[in-house]
C-alpha cells in the first residue's frame, strides 16, 4: 500500500485513545522486521530512521531511506516514515525527496530562548512541505546560562506550563516530554511519573510522545498510553533482541561464518519484539499471535 502520513497514524491513535508504536531503524533486517511484526500484529506502524543512524550509514540518507520506502509500500499495513532526532538543517531538508513524511528537530540541548526559535523556524519550513514535525523540551537550564539537561537524564522533568507555551509559540504538532524514561535502556526497569503526564496531557492540546521507552515494562507503556502518549519511540529493544539471538546462534555454532544464518535469527527475534509492543500499544488489547516474549 501507499506510504502513509504520520500525522494520520497520529490522528487515528488518538482517535481510538491508542498510540502508535514508532521503531527506530538501522539496518535493513530492522526495516524487515519491524515491518513483519506489525504485520502479524496487524496495525499500522512508523519507521524511524534518525540522525545517529544517517551517521552510521555514512552520512547518507537516502540508502536507507528509500529501502525502507519500498518495503512501506509493500506492507500489508499502514507504514509512515519519520526522520528522528534531527540536529542538522542540511539533513532536515533532504526529508520531503527521501519519502518522510514527519520529522523530529532536535533542539532541546539548547536554551530555551534558542530552543524555541530554532523549533519554530524548522517548523515552519516542515509545514510549508507538508510535513508534521515533532519537537522535544526536558527543563530549562539553570539560572547563570547552563544548557538545560538532556531530556532523558535521571530526574529531567517536563513543566506542563512551559510545555504549553513552547507549542503555543513554537508550532509545532506534537511535543516529546520528559517524565522519567532514559534512552538506550537494556533493561525494562524504569518508571514514569504518571501524575506530571497526567498534567501535560490537560496542559497541551497536541499529541504527547514518549522517547527512551525500551527501558518501560508493559504496565508502564499502557499506562503511558492510558495517560495520554499517542506515539511511543522504541529502539533500544530491538537491538537487545537482535544481539541476544545473535550471540546465542553464534554460541551454538561456532563455525558459522554466513551472515544470512545469524542475521536471520537475529531478524526473527526482532519481529517477536516488535509484534508484542505493537500489541501492548493497542487501545483495543486484542492479544497478538503467540510469538513468545520480547
Amino acid at each position: 500500500m501507499p506510504l502513509t502520513h504520520t500525522g494520520e497514524l497520529i490522528a487515528a491513535a488518538v482517535a481510538a485513545r491508542g498510540a502508535v508504536a514508532a521503531f527506530n531503524v538501522i539496518t535493513l533486517e530492522h526495516v524487515e522486521a519491524v515491518i513483519a511484526g506489525a504485520e502479524a500484529a496487524q496495525a499500522p506502524v512508523v519507521l524511524q530512521i534518525s540522525e545517529n543512524a544517517v551517521k552510521f550509514r555514512q552520512g547518507r540518507l537516502l540508502p536507507l531511506a528509500r529501502a525502507a520506502a519500498d518495503a512501506a509500500r509493500h506492507a500489508a499495513v499502514p507504514v509512515a516514515l519519520h526522520l528522528d532526532h534531527v540536529r542538522s538543517d542540511a539533513l532536515l531538508r533532504q526529508a520531503p525527496g527521501a519519502g518522510f513524511s514527519s520529522v523530529m528537530y532536535d533542539a532541546a540541548r539548547l536554551p530555551y530562548a534558542q530552543n524555541l526559535a530554532a523549533t519554530r523556524a524548522a517548523a515552519d519550513w516542515a509545514h510549508a512541505q507538508g510535513l508534521w514535525i515533532e519537537a522535544e523540551l526536558g527543563q530549562i537550564g539553570g539560572k547563570h546560562g547552563e544548557p538545560p539537561p538532556d531530556p532523558h537524564t535521571p530526574g529531567a522533568r517536563t513543566d506542563p506550563r512551559e510545555a504549553a507555551a513552547f507549542v503555543a509559540d513554537a508550532g509545532v504538532d506534537a511535543l516529546a516530554v520528559a517524565v522519567g524514561s532514559t534512552h538506550a535502556m537494556a533493561t525494562r526497569t524504569a518508571a514514569l511519573d504518571h501524575g506530571l503526564l497526567g498534567r501535560l496531557s490537560a496542559a497541551l492540546d497536541v499529541p504527547l510522545v514518549l522517547h527512551g521507552s525500551s527501558g518501560l515494562p508493559d504496565e508502564e507503556l499502557r499506562a503511558a498510553v492510558a495517560g495520554g502518549m499517542a506515539k511511543v519511540n522504541i529502539g533500544t529493544a530491538l537491538n537487545v533482541a537482535m544481539t541476544g539471538a545473535i550471540r546465542e546462534f553464534l554460541a551454538a555454532h561456532p563455525e558459522a561464518v554466513d551472515s544470512r544464518g545469524y542475521l536471520t535469527v537475529g531478524r526473527e527475534a526482532m519481529v517477536h519484539t516488535v509484534t508484542h509492543l505493537v500489541t501492548v500499544l493497542r487501545s483495543d488489547g486484542a492479544p497478538a499471535p503467540s510469538h513468545g516474549s520480547p
